[in-house]
């Protein structure tokens, strides 16, 4: 007899294995267990609009969606974010066949890697990138090729190398997956990146999908420029949305997917044997979310920036080096200043040495030593938080003369429960 029994074999999925527990379990029980402020898992810790909460409020006692509401999303939703599309990027879309709705943009993202993937086929992302892409990428047997994005210290972000990106495809290229705006570096890809990208995918007849969640917030000069609107691409690229990042109901898993529909068909075709459906009452109330008027996207924009700039200072005064994201509530920090290069380590001290969860880049990395010494924070949280985090920071890390002290000199700033916590 052949083969290992039930016994023997690992009971996780080989294409699993490599991904363990994530890292923001590991760092959301380090914040509860050491009372330590959670800037690590990006997520507002108050809710969003009142009028769009009542709106689900509504849904639930009028029996609007407490049952499976219709496969492809409710009709008022499908047809908000199809207005939405037209509206703000003059992309026109039919409700009925080109778009879908989705529990959050992280099903839609594994829908659409489980339906457009081959075994074999090879997927280029940009790393560091969103951990699901990784996970999704494996569970459809595809193999991801990872395109890094760079720290360009003189221009104070990352930045994208084309050059690099075409050299990445090859014979066995299906599908590019881009996010932009970008997590976790907080990179928005200008048009002319974005024009070089979508040349290259109709060059090589590729298929494209876009994470673009981070949509509503950018900031300075940024603009976020939909790939579909680009020549050749609104046939080949699967778009996706998300009202939890826009709205700040994370908790509702409410996504959606914009594309062609041949590309709508294949995408629905996985999704209905993940969740079938979801988040019936909230789609109603995502449906009205997206008519809010522009005084909302504005005062929403600008009230993250503003904590953008808070924290930012904060982490410079002491002694981080700060990449000031053009978009997404995400901060990226390189921790060499502190006279330390593992993120790993200093992001497993930080909550007992200052009271602070962050999270270390390099778990967003194939190519781990390249993401070594970044560490991200997230900024989507109330004023008060990010400002006694500001002073935690400041007080673990300088010293009487100002100057950056490194982890294990001076002794730990030790934490305690009755501190503020995020």
């Amino acid at each position: 007899m052949t083969g290992m029994t039930s016994s023997a074999r690992p009971l996780l999925n080989r294409r699993l294995a490599e991904f363990g527990t994530t890292i923001f379990a590991e760092m959301s029980a380090l914040a509860l267990s050491t009372g330590a402020i959670n800037l690590g898992q990006g997520f507002p810790d108050t809710d969003g609009p009142e009028e769009v909460r009542e709106a689900a409020v509504r849904a639930l006692r009028d029996g609007r969606g407490n049952q499976y509401p219709p496969g492809p999303g409710i009709p008022e939703l499908r047809t908000a974010v199809a207005a939405h599309q037209q509206r703000r990027y003059s992309l026109s879309f039919d409700p009925d066949t080109e778009v879908l709705v989705t529990a959050g943009a992280t099903e839609a993202i594994a829908a659409a890697l489980l339906a457009l993937l081959e075994p074999g086929d090879e997927v280029i992302a940009f790393e560091p990138y969103y951990d699901s892409y990784a996970a999704c990428i494996a569970i459809a047997g595809g193999r991801r090729v990872p395109v890094t994005l760079r720290a360009d210290e003189g221009a104070g972000h990352f930045r994208l190398d084309l050059d690099e990106l075409r050299d990445a495809v090859t014979d066995r290229t299906r599908l590019l997956l881009i996010n932009t705006p970008h997590n976790p570096t907080g990179t928005v890809l200008t048009r002319a990146e974005l024009a070089a990208i979508a040349e290259l995918a109709v060059e090589r007849d590729l298929l494209v999908v876009t994470d673009e969640v981070y949509e509503h917030l950018v900031f300075d000069d940024a603009e976020h420029v939909p790939l579909a609107t680009f020549p050749g691409m609104r046939e080949r690229t699967v778009t996706i949305g998300s009202a939890g990042k826009t709205y700040s109901f994370t908790g509702w898993k409410v996504g959606w997917v914009t594309a062609s529909p041949e590309l709508v068909t294949a995408v629905r075709s996985a999704k209905q044997y993940l969740t079938y459906v979801s988040a019936g009452p909230f789609q109603y109330a995502v449906a009205e979310a997206l008519a809010l008027p522009e005084s909302y996207f504005t005062a929403f924009r600008d009230d993250m920036l503003a904590k953008r700039d808070l924290l930012s200072a904060g982490l410079e005064e002491a002694g981080f080096r700060v990449f000031r994201p053009s978009g997404t509530y995400f901060v990226t920090t390189d921790i060499r200043p502190l006279g330390e290069t593992d993120g790993f380590t200093f992001c497993r001290a930080l909550p007992e040495r200052a009271g602070v969860v962050a999270i270390p880049n390099a778990v967003f990395y194939d190519h781990r030593e390249e993401g070594a010494p970044f560490v991200r924070f997230a900024f989507c949280k109330r004023t008060e938080v990010l400002q006694e985090a500001a002073k935690r920071l400041g007080a673990a890390f300088q010293t009487r003369s100002g100057r950056p002290r490194p982890v294990g000199q001076g002794g730990p700033v030790r934490s305690t429960r009755s501190r503020r916590t995020a």
